[in-house]
């Protein structure tokens, strides 16, 4: 089976989850038990990072 390779790399999650002020969920409980709100919020925020041309890979 072929490993899955993300499309961001952690270090732009985190910089997002910390934007949006999930990242003391991440931090004391893991990414199990971010909303599924905040995840979509977090797919948006990555969206429009990656439309003005600026991920960080």
């Amino acid at each position: 089976m072929a490993r899955r390779r993300g499309i961001m790399s952690e270090q732009l999650k985190y910089e997002i989850a910390r934007e949006l002020g999930v990242d003391q969920v991440v931090a004391s409980r893991g990414w199990g038990d971010v909303s599924s709100r905040d995840c979509g919020n977090m797919v948006a925020k990555a969206i429009e990072i990656a439309e003005r041309g600026v991920v960080p890979r």
